[in-house]
């Protein structure tokens, strides 16, 4: 029996996509080449490793095993190569950091921005995740870094605070629920809703939210990006659903009403959070506590601001 670094890698892959399809893409793999290498590892297990069915792949027992085994191998590896790295005049290191839609898109770019200048010998591998999945990888050791909303239970995971925002609803000035100082999800649900792609983090958050209610989220329209969001919302094509942040920056250009979402779930408090932050590589731990210093930063400067509008 023997598997290389690029079974394990693929195979992982295909476990985190549920799928091979999807995994074959991550792996950058032919649909053919995934597949072969996937039967030529249960064929020389001896047993099988992925149950199939129309709705994807599951793991069978021996493929957990191996998954733990796999990940703890390609772990090593990347580490090795790290270590290496900076002797062949290559990258130093490499941060593997997964966040929710939030976060991604609203303030980790500065964060990270200003890190990698400071650190041109390190890169960062982003991924966006629903923050209870995210939780699951980071104490499995499949991320280095997470971000996630603080009403997540981060179990046994060491965390720290990093920013604060909520969901709110843009629409046009003439939409009728442009005089609403506030509202409830469900009666945003009412009306059709502009948003990011259903497979985004934040669009499968949002329809669990729905679900929970026992209803529908009329998806009309799908962007890739919160601006977009706010620009078809002002058009008057639907209602947006989108971070403070954004709207706020979107109202000195934008001819939109702000509604915020009285339900309690709409205010993110985004949280850092990392299995072991002393057996992280010494870039990483760098990274952690850049963060948090950027987010007491950002707390003392808006502290500052409030003072000088009182």
């Amino acid at each position: 029996m023997r598997f290389d670094l690029t079974d394990l890698s693929l195979f992982r892959h295909v476990v985190d996509a549920g799928s091979i399809t999807h995994g074959a893409e991550r792996a950058n793999l032919a649909l053919a080449a995934a597949s072969a290498r996937i039967r030529n590892m249960e064929e020389a297990l001896g047993a099988s490793l992925l149950t199939r069915s129309r709705q994807g792949v599951a793991l069978t027992q021996a493929g957990r095993t191996l998954l733990q085994h796999a990940r703890v191998i390609l772990e090593q590896a990347e580490r090795l190569r790290e270590d290496l790295g900076a002797y062949a005049g290559g990258l130093a290191g490499q941060v593997r950091i997964l966040s929710n839609t939030n976060a991604l898109t609203e303030f980790l770019p500065e964060a990270l921005s200003e890190f990698l200048a400071a650190h041109p010998n390190v890169s960062i591998d982003l991924e966006e995740r629903l923050s209870d999945e995210i939780v699951g990888l980071i104490a499995e050791g499949v991320g280095d870094v997470g971000i996630v909303a603080g009403t997540v239970n981060a179990g046994g995971l060491t965390t720290y605070p990093f920013r604060t925002d909520r969901f709110v609803a843009v629409v046009a000035e003439a939409h009728p629920l442009a005089n609403r100082k506030s509202i409830s999800f469900a009666e945003v649900l009412d009306y059709d809703i502009v948003g990011l792609d259903r497979s985004s983090a934040i669009s499968r958050f949002l329809a669990s939210k729905a679900g929970n209610l026992g209803r529908p989220l009329r998806l009309r329209v799908q962007l890739r990006s919160f601006d977009a969001v706010c620009r078809l919302a002002e058009k008057n094509v639907a209602v947006g659903i989108v971070p403070h942040t954004t709207a706020r920056a979107a109202l000195k250009s934008m001819a939109i009403k702000v509604v915020e979402l009285s339900d309690p779930w709409a205010v993110r408090e985004l949280t850092i959070c990392v299995r072991d932050v002393e057996a992280l590589p010494p870039f990483a731990q760098q990274l952690v506590e850049h963060m948090r210093a950027y987010a007491t930063s950002e707390v003392a400067l808006k502290d500052q601001r409030g003072s000088t509008t009182q």
